[in-house]
């Protein structure tokens, strides 16, 4: 360690994190302009050539001009992917989407005569879930 004291360790690891955060950043916004649908065909490749032939101020434009919007697509691709994460846990379990509340009694009874009616229950399995059900 006699030619590489600690400080310069310390700025070599700093510059490492800088340079990955800046990849990571680049293909975040990027990854925005082609999920952005508001942006016309020609926009997105006049902001993508922008910041790939200007990358550090491309970048930094972008983050000023659309970063906000950048913002909100990242909350709607969010709410999106738990709705439908939710959907499919759902379906799953077999039971129909109530927008996130229990199902109500109701809807219990309403599963069960279609369990019944497609034979997957037997009358007596049918009265047993019902008395159990609503007592």
């Amino acid at each position: 360690m006699d030619g590489y004291p600690l400080l310069n360790l310390f700025w070599t690891m700093l510059e490492v994190f800088l340079f990955v955060l800046w990849f990571f950043l680049l293909f975040k916004v990027i990854g925005d302009i082609f999920r952005d649908h508001a942006m016309g065909g020609w926009g997105k490749a006049g902001w993508l050539v922008f910041v790939i032939l200007l990358p550090y101020l491309g970048v930094l434009v972008y983050l000023i001009a659309r970063g906000s919007s950048m913002g909100e697509r990242d909350r709607e691709q969010a709410r999106k992917s738990e709705a439908a994460f939710r959907a499919y846990v759902q379906e799953a379990a077999g039971q129909q989407p109530t927008d996130g509340q229990q199902p109500t009694q109701a809807d219990e009874l309403a599963k069960l005569a279609r369990l019944r009616s497609d034979g997957t229950l037997t009358e007596d399995e049918f009265q047993q879930a019902k008395a159990k059900l609503l007592a």
